[in-house]
């Protein structure tokens, strides 16, 4: 073979190997340090203990049920009706980010930005304002990552601390409405920034889907919706959905993402493993007796917001405080959610040179909003008394 395929050979599978590792970083991330505290805390009989199989099941059926969704083009049908009929740029604007504001709520943060920032980009494009993309997907972002704080399958750590705690769902609300409403605020006092200058859209139709697999689809949301409020036990509906899209989407299984189900399971084994280890639990136990808001909030910093709730409610029964970190803790490095780095790998295809632009801009609006949010959070702790 010659040496100049050979070499492009090597370097294309470099590439690709590199890419699989930067997209599965968290991932990775996980069973490493499930695997070391593996040699710390030998396997035993206490590990089925440590999975959380409400959270799984819940996390595994709206993810199936969205995925179904998502074959039929529904979240696209509806966000290209909602975003062509407005007719200036900061309508679009508001738009594109309240319909993932709100969409994080029903599909989770990380799945809502897979599937309107690509829309963001297209209307940009066709309107011919590729100069927003940077503050479209910025705010984007951060409407995703705050968006699904008020509802206990809005994001994946609310889904495991709902179940976790076994909070209440009437408490669950009392105790995020203050901030997620403060966020909606700071979301559309930010989206006035962009002028409201006349644009015409060129988008593409998108047949309606189906109507009756509609209903049938958010049928099956509902019921995934009533495993996390315990309606009936978790099996019920996990069997119930699996058997459901098997049988009218079976390609929906191949989409659903099992690296964040296995990044779940890892962390369940980390995190038991970690209290189990005397000095690790004492040392955590008195870290975050400190500030669980201030203590989350900086942890997602370096670990992001899922892996923090895992990890640190095993050391902290103020579930008040955890909660609320680790939803406003997305917020801040890119690292601090998975949906951040999902809307960075985005930006970058379109806008490589762009980068450094972007991530200053990221900066700005995210660490301005954190602070923001750990005031108002602290407030909160005045009306909940």
């Amino acid at each position: 073979m010659d040496g100049s395929v050979k070499k492009t050979i090597k370097h294309t599978y470099g590439l690709t190997l590199w890419n699989t590792v930067k997209s599965h970083a968290v991932l990775i991330i996980a069973v490493l340090a499930a695997a070391v505290t593996c040699v710390l805390v030998p396997p035993d009989a206490a590990y089925a203990d440590y999975f959380n199989l409400d959270t799984l099941s819940c996390l595994f059926c709206t993810l199936l049920v969205v995925n179904a969704l998502k074959q039929r083009r529904f979240f696209e049908w509806l966000a290209v009706k909602i975003v062509t009929t407005f007719g200036n740029m900061r309508r679009v604007t508001f738009a594109l980010v309240f319909v993932t504001y709100f969409g994080s709520m029903i599909m989770a943060n990380d799945m809502a930005l897979i599937t309107f920032l690509p829309l963001g980009y297209f209307v940009l494009s066709s309107c011919g304002q590729n100069k927003y993309t940077a503050f479209v997907f910025v705010m984007q972002n951060v409407a995703a990552n705050l968006g699904g704080m008020l509802t206990p399958f809005g994001n994946p750590q609310n889904l495991y601390l709902y179940s976790y705690y076994a909070i209440g769902a009437g408490e669950f609300f009392a105790i995020m409405a203050l901030p997620f409403a403060a966020a909606f605020l700071l979301i559309a006092g930010t989206c006035f920034i962009v002028k409201p200058v006349p644009v015409t859209l060129e988008a593409q139709p998108v047949a309606a889907p189906p109507v009756w697999r509609t209903v049938v689809y958010m049928i099956l949301f509902a019921l995934s919706v009533m495993i996390v409020f315990r309606v009936f036990p978790y099996w019920i509906g996990l069997i119930a959905v699996t058997l459901a899209v098997l049988l009218l989407e079976p390609k929906a299984f191949l989409f659903v993402d099992y690296g964040l189900l296995l990044t779940f399971c890892a962390f369940f084994i980390f995190s038991g493993n970690m209290a189990r280890i005397p000095a690790v639990s004492t040392f955590l136990s008195a870290l975050i007796g400190f500030s669980p808001l201030l203590v989350g909030t900086a942890t997602c910093q370096v670990i992001s917001n899922v892996p923090s709730s895992v990890l640190l409610s095993r050391f902290t029964s103020d579930y008040r405080h955890l909660l609320i970190a680790v939803n406003i803790g997305g917020l801040g490095t890119p690292i601090a959610s998975l949906a951040s780095l999902i809307t960075l790998g985005e930006y970058r295809k379109h806008d490589p040179k762009g980068t450094w632009r972007y991530l200053a801009l990221f900066s700005l609006i995210n660490f301005s909003y954190l602070a923001v949010l750990i005031g108002i959070s602290y407030l909160n702790d005045l009306i909940l008394i």
